[in-house]
């Protein structure tokens, strides 16, 4: 039987299942969808990229309802834009419903994003909270290889089999939305919203051992609830933060993700072969998050970001090595990438959502989760738009992206190595008096 904390946390983490599903699925179904609907290119790549827009958005504008009407109704409301989102996608048969669902879900996705995250952060207790937190991450990459799966799966049904690919999400999504009603609101909101008396029964269930000592403690660390991000005070947060979220797709994630058929194809790879290897990845990206998740509250966060930073510098380095000529790329391009996205998945990606989350103080933790995920999505973006491009663009594209991504990787070694500090083990209280934030 899990705990109270365990499980409100598993079932708010569940956010994390739909926005990992939603960020892949689309994979399987772009080149249906391109044919029905006699897209160009460009009006292919807006399509695809509709979801990633209204990400960006989500991320930016959540910050604000999360903090007024609280961490719960935000999440309840996530639940419904996926679902609605998901029987738009799947049932419409114009292009520019579709493309508003695709923005629908990529709001969704975005949301979530910074509100699941903070949420689990704030009920946690410190000796699990990275865990609970990494739950998010290792619920992503959850999605995605369920998405990768279900693609595989449905791709044979005829004509239709991309409705099948995209709807089927609404079952998650519908089981997301009747669950959250059973999870109580963050004590901490409740506290900064002055209800008090709403939130000690709360962290009396989250096993809170001093709820006297807890309530003071959050209190005191905030001077108003509605306080600005953007003070010099909060300049290291920001600075961690925004940083972490850079290098996360400075690594190349998204192109790897969102353009492993492409990639396995210039690596030689039949369209068949092509197709299948996704379900590869997203499998080593499971298994290596989940590793990562019992060991993240031992080890720390800095120490699994400085093995995950070697890892990825080396494995990218092969892979550009074998881009480098093109005609003799061969099947080690397969090993490279799994042994990258292992790397990935044990550091950055069971990291950045975690770190985020708890490196606010109580005043601003909603907007700076917001700012967080909105330069994740930001830099997703440009990796995601440019990949093609630099790989259309030249018969060494494959190779100089490469070099690029493993280049950045050592300067986030040099960053995680230097400046970021750890927060393992430690309260939320704890973790702002230690940045010198009073």
């Amino acid at each position: 039987m899990f705990s109270y904390p365990v499980r409100i946390a598993l079932i708010a983490a569940l956010g994390g299942f739909l926005f990992g599903f939603e960020t892949a699925v689309i994979s399987g179904a772009e080149k249906t969808i391109m044919d029905l609907w006699k897209l160009s290119p460009f009006w292919l790549g807006f399509t695809v990229a509709s979801s990633l827009i209204g990400t960006v958005l989500g991320s930016l504008v959540v910050g604000v309802p999360a903090r007024i009407y609280g961490r719960k109704k935000v999440l309840i409301a996530i639940a419904l834009l996926y679902v609605v989102s998901a029987i738009g996608c799947a049932s419409i048969s114009a292009w520019l419903l579709f493309v508003l669902f695709r923005f629908m879900a990529g709001v969704a996705v975005g949301a979530s994003s910074v509100v699941g995250p903070m949420y689990i952060s704030e009920i946690s207790p410190a000796q699990l909270r990275g865990r609970l937190a990494g739950s998010f991450q290792l619920n992503i990459v959850g999605g995605i290889f369920i998405a990768y799966l279900t693609n595989f799966l449905f791709v044979g049904m005829g004509d239709d089999s991309w409705r099948w690919m995209l709807g089927i999400m609404v079952v998650p999504a519908a089981l997301f939305a009747i669950l959250l009603r059973t999870i109580p609101e963050s004590p901490r909101w409740l506290i900064l919203n002055n209800r008090e008396e709403e939130a000690v029964p709360v962290m009396q269930k989250l096993q809170e051992p001093d709820v006297p000592g807890a309530i003071r403690a959050i209190r005191e660390s905030v001077k108003t609830h509605q306080e600005n991000l953007f003070q010099v005070r909060y300049a290291k947060p920001i600075l961690y933060a925004v940083l972490l979220a850079m290098f996360n797709q400075l690594s190349g994630i998204n192109a790897i993700l969102y353009y492993a058929p492409r990639i396995f194809e210039l690596a030689g790879f039949s369209k068949a072969e092509a197709y299948l290897q996704p379900v590869y990845i997203g499998a080593a990206n499971l298994l290596f998050t989940l590793l990562a998740m019992t060991v993240i509250d031992k080890f720390g966060r800095k120490t699994l970001l400085l093995i995950g930073s070697l890892g990825m510098i080396l494995f990218l380095g092969l892979t550009a090595y074998a881009f480098r000529d093109p005609a003799h790329l061969g099947g080690n391009v397969l090993i490279y990438l799994i042994g990258y996205i292992a790397f990935f998945a044990f550091s950055q990606g069971a990291v950045i959502w975690v770190f985020i989350s708890e490196i606010f103080p109580n005043s601003v933790r909603s907007q700076g989760g917001a700012l967080g995920s909105f330069t994740h999505w930001i830099m997703a973006a440009i990796i995601s738009w440019t990949f093609p491009i630099i790989v259309a663009g030249s018969e060494m594209g494959g190779f100089y992206s490469f070099v690029f991504y493993s280049g950045m990787m050592l300067l986030q070694l040099l960053f995680i190595w230097k400046v970021m500090p750890e927060t393992k083990g430690r309260s939320l209280e704890e973790i702002q008096k230690e940045l010198g934030i009073e």
